[in-house]
């Protein structure tokens, strides 16, 4: 299977590992660089074709979840065919950290500390997770504020929530649940678990929420204040437990077909004007230091942040799995 330029492709993964990769070599040698991304979809059309613009390059992109791309790498392990794994979880990178290739591209100094977490891969945005409240169902002042609240019975069918085995996103919430309540994390999740109503994507979770399927949902800020801009009924709660504010990442892979395509692409990527695209017109926060955050988005410094722990502190991605599984009742 050839991969057409910016086509994204649904497929499962082990469809999608059986199917890789002369076509995709040949591709990247000749001046494409193969990028595997979890963005959904407006956002990859928005910043590639700037990209390719800018580079020269092209880009050939292979759209998934991030629980099937970390898949998809593992499965090519040795005879990779993607060049640069864009924008899923810090914590997902760090376990696949064996088969990414460390590359620090220019003006890593200006990049935020606090979201600098391993050096096999470059924290590319501050992903801040929400709660999406529809106000025409559920109004704002007697809305959940905490995730001990969401615990409570009587929002049963009413919190839309991607799955944690296929979404990044999902996995980050489900993590900062852990590091929040420790010993009782797991159950706290379960009793929060038992109100979800599950998406098939993160990306749909704001779009249940606007529509009113249910009257609430754990997203992303950036997803739900595009529909708040959009002029979705939707205000958006940083829950006042604990904020998670979790870099995702972009990274090489190691022994890619077109390793200097994809440091291009990271160079790209980090750049200050790309920074500021992400945060301005795409509601992302950049982790560069020297870019302000989206407009109508209170400042870090005042959310109840909590530094999320890796999944290696659980177990790791596995164990962590098996025991979400077991957590929501499968």
């Amino acid at each position: 299977m050839n991969i057409r330029k910016r086509t994204f492709l649904g497929l499962t993964a082990a469809a999608l590992i059986a199917s890789t990769s002369l076509g995709t070599l040949a591709i990247a040698q000749e001046g494409s660089v193969v990028i595997y991304t979890a963005h959904k979809s407006s956002i990859v059309d928005t910043l590639l074709p700037i990209f390719e613009q800018e580079t020269g390059l092209k880009a050939e992109v292979v759209k998934l979840g991030s629980g099937d791309i970390a898949k998809r790498v593992q499965a090519e392990a040795g005879a990779p065919a993607a060049d640069v794994i864009w924008s899923i979880s810090g914590s997902q990178l760090t376990e696949l950290k064996d088969l990414l290739e460390p590359y620090t591209p220019p003006e890593f100094d200006k990049i935020d500390p606090q979201f600098i977490k391993d050096p096999s891969w470059t924290p590319y945005t501050a992903v801040v997770y929400v709660l999406a409240v529809n106000t025409d169902l559920q109004p704002l002042d007697t809305a959940p504020k905490t995730w001990a609240e969401l615990a409570d019975p009587k929002w049963s069918g009413q919190i839309a929530s991607a799955r944690a085995d296929g979404s990044g996103s999902a996995m980050q919430q489900l993590q900062t649940v852990l590091t929040v309540f420790g010993d009782e994390g797991w159950d706290k999740y379960a009793e929060i678990a038992k109100n979800f109503v599950f998406t098939d994507s993160s990306g749909a979770v704001p779009r249940f929420v606007a529509d009113g399927e249910t009257s609430m949902g754990l997203t992303l800020e950036d997803n739900a204040l595009e529909y708040v801009q959009g002029g979705a009924p939707i205000s958006i709660v940083h829950l006042t437990d604990g904020t998670a504010a979790t870099p995702d990442g972009v990274a090489l892979v190691k022994g890619g077909p077109n390793p200097e395509g994809g440091k291009a692409f990271i160079d790209w990527a980090m750049s200050k004007s790309t920074q500021e695209k992400l945060a301005m017109d795409i509601g992302r926060r950049s982790v560069r230091v020297d870019v302000e955050g989206p407009a109508g988005t209170p400042n870090l410094a005042d959310l109840t942040l909590v530094n999320v722990k890796p999944l290696s502190d659980f177990g790791g991605a596995e164990e962590v799995l098996a025991k979400w599984r077991t957590a929501i009742g499968e």
